[in-house]
């Protein structure tokens, strides 16, 4: 195998090209490169083909692209199939379309601005299209409750329920001890440690038991549910059971909505247990206050029970939102990974977003009534 290789010489009306060796995809190297840099502002008058050997598409390509382009059948009598193969190539290149202008910076900014919001109004209206199917599909399962499918719904309330059990509850130990610590350090100063107790309490109570817990189901349960449908959207599973008649809404979601309706409220209450056992430990060694002394100050205020029934209030909120979020990303997937796994990160990001909102909200309408 001879290396392509090529000698320019001066001709009377501009220059020959003398190619020598095999001008193939493995011989080229860097002979194109070096080609066009020896052709810069030159015009080939004829080839010299009397030491070429193989030739193939790539060596045709490399003189297009290296500036002898445009060459007859007249400079390839000495090898015509060779000359067929480049006025292939040569044809090709000439006709194909040149690469797409590359818009000005504003209309970029603005064409992207304006894909966002195309995808965000066609986000909406298909969730408010699954919406519309799941409040149909719930009003059935309501109207017969013979066809609910209980199985599946205990299964999904082991799995997203008291499985995640063990997470919650340490998450919100450590996030009740963290305040402690913070409420006790700052209200020492004051000499009121001992309201650090109620600082603790109406904080996990009414906030980070249930704000907490929701957020780790976003992560672990709404991720979860879009990456199932969405992989049986994906192997045409849920078309499958379209054609044998079975309702996917009611097979799919309905178990995952009511699994979540069911185990959020009860893992909110062990959230708050476990949020005011790491306060208690922390106000116990820190402000040598024991356990007795923790749980009067809870039991004498009034205000503690109400706390917990406003965190608990929002928990069946949460969890509607969490699994419709979930299951509505899992029954958009198309039928690539790419699209699975955007799904699923859409997923987890648009509940944790909706808690927030949505906490925001409650915070704001139990100001107006005073809660």
């Amino acid at each position: 195998m001879a290396k392509a290789d090529f000698q320019v010489e001066e001709a009377g009306d501009g220059a020959l090209l003398k190619l020598s060796g095999d001008w193939t995809t493995t011989s080229l190297g860097r002979t194109g490169r070096r080609l066009e840099e020896a052709l810069a502002g030159r015009k080939v008058a004829g080839v010299d083909l009397s030491d070429l050997q193989k030739f193939d598409t790539a060596g045709a390509l490399a003189l297009v692209q290296g500036g002898a382009g445009r060459l007859g059948k007249a400079d390839w009598k000495a090898r015509p199939e060779a000359g067929r193969i480049y006025a292939l190539v040569e044809k090709l290149e000439r006709q194909s379309a040149p690469p797409p202008r590359r818009a000005d910076p504003v209309t970029r900014t603005f064409a992207k601005i304006g894909h966002g919001v195309y995808d965000f109004a066609a986000e909406a209206t298909l969730s408010l299209a699954f919406l519309g199917r799941l409040i149909a599909a719930t009003g059935t399962a309501l109207k017969h409750p013979g066809r609910i499918r209980w199985a599946a719904w205990v299964s999904q309330s082991e799995r997203a329920g008291l499985d995640a059990m063990p997470i919650v509850m340490i998450t919100n130990f450590f996030i009740g001890a963290v305040v402690a610590f913070l409420g006790v350090n700052l209200l020492s100063q004051f000499g009121a440690g001992v309201f650090a107790v109620q600082l603790i309490g109406f904080s996990v109570l009414r906030e980070f038991a249930v704000v907490l817990t929701a957020v780790l189901l976003a992560g672990r349960s709404a991720s979860s549910f879009a990456a199932e449908i969405g992989a049986m959207r994906m192997n045409q599973e849920i078309d499958a059971m379209q054609v044998m008649g079975v309702n996917a809404f009611q097979a799919l979601v309905i178990p995952r909505l009511a699994a979540l309706l069911v185990m959020l409220p009860l893992l909110t209450f062990t959230a708050m247990l476990a949020g005011l056992f790491g306060g208690l430990l922390v106000t116990w060694s820190t402000l040598n206050l024991g356990p007795a002394f923790f749980l009067q100050r809870m039991q004498d205020d009034p205000l503690m029970f109400q706390q917990a029934m406003v965190g608990l209030s929002k928990a069946p909120v949460f969890a509607m939102v969490v699994a419709a979020i979930g299951c509505r990303q899992g029954m958009a997937v198309a039928g690539d990974v790419e699209s699975l796994g955007r799904r699923v990160t859409a997923a987890v990001v648009q509940a944790i977003f909706a808690i927030i909102l949505l906490d925001a909200v409650f915070a704001l309408i139990y100001l107006e009534l005073n809660i």
